[in-house]
Order: structure tokens, then C-alpha cells, then sequence
């Protein structure tokens, strides 16, 4: 029996939600998302809920009703409040500058790198140190987070790289004579 499915989605104020078949759109004020979900699963909004059914004897529709009720209320969560992964550079020179839809990395390389950053996605940095990626999809944002971080991972041995602002990166010791 799925935990996470049983638990009703509450829609708050200012975001509209629409069922047609399998496709769930959800629209507020961060964006517009839409997602087609597994037929396994029965969806159903009312007033301000949204809710899961599904075959309580089939263990795949169980899997698919947990899995289908987290991106639902990802979705939510998304266009009302939005979601923000936080990346921090730890290296000496090394520095980040947004410019429009590019993000200029210094990551220590013999040239800068630059990403250039998809639509739907925002990307801020407060310090130069320190990139903010927003939006309103929380796999997009996770993957553009995770793309950025790919140019330079932390080393074990120094630290040094992009990372996650709230990563923890263990040190090796260094070797001995």
C-alpha cells in the first residue's frame, strides 16, 4: 500500500489546474507545466484537490500512483512557488558571471567555459562565487544544476569545484613520505 499516493494534493490559490485523459496542466504564476501520466493510475481534482486511485492488487499501479502523486504535487509546488538549487565555486580564481542567457564560468581552465542556459530556467549569481538556478520544474532545475557542477566536480583532495551550496565533500588525507 502506497504511503505518499494516499495523501490528497492540496491546490492553493492563484494556480489552475486541468485533466484531460492522462495529461495533468498546471498553471500559477511561476510557468505552466503538463505531464502526461502511466494509465495504471486514475486521477481525479475536485474543488481544491487533487487525488490518485488506483488497483490496490497490482503492485506496479501501486509503484505508479507513489511516483505519479510526487510529480503532481512537484508540478504544484512549481508554478506556485518554484524551485532553486543553489551551487557555490571553491577554488582560488575561479568565478561565475551571468550574462543574459550565458553563464560565464572561470573554473581554472585555459579558457572561460560558457553554458548556455535553456528556457524555463533562470540563472543568477549574488557573488561570484555563487550561481543560483531557478524555475519551476524540479527535474529541469536539478539537470541544469547538475550539468553546471559537471564542468569542474569537487576534487577529494583539495575541494576544489563546483558544488552543491549544501554538499558536504570528504577529504582524502594526502599521501605520506
Amino acid at each position: 500500500m502506497s504511503r505518499i499516493a494516499k495523501a490528497p494534493i492540496a491546490i492553493p490559490k492563484g494556480v489552475n489546474v486541468t485533466l484531460t485523459g492522462n495529461n495533468l496542466t498546471v498553471k500559477g504564476s511561476k510557468g505552466e507545466l503538463s505531464f502526461d501520466f502511466n494509465p495504471a493510475v486514475a486521477i481525479s481534482v475536485t474543488d481544491a484537490v487533487i487525488q490518485m486511485q488506483w488497483d490496490k492488487d497490482n503492485k506496479t499501479s501501486v509503484a505508479q500512483a507513489g511516483t505519479a502523486r510526487a510529480i503532481a504535487n512537484g508540478m504544484v509546488v512549481g508554478v506556485s512557488d518554484g524551485f532553486e538549487k543553489k551551487l557555490t565555486l571553491i577554488g582560488v580564481g575561479y568565478r561565475a558571471q551571468a550574462k543574459g542567457k550565458i553563464l560565464s564560468l572561470s573554473l581554472g581552465y585555459s579558457h572561460p567555459v560558457d553554458f548556455e542556459v535553456p528556457d524555463g530556467i533562470t540563472v543568477e549569481t549574488p557573488s561570484q562565487t555563487e550561481i543560483l538556478v531557478k524555475g519551476s520544474n524540479k527535474q529541469q532545475v536539478g539537470e541544469v544544476a547538475a550539468k553546471i557542477r559537471s564542468y569542474r566536480p569537487p576534487e577529494p583532495y583539495k575541494g576544489k569545484g563546483v558544488r552543491y551550496a549544501d554538499e558536504n565533500v570528504a577529504k582524502k588525507e594526502a599521501k605520506k613520505k
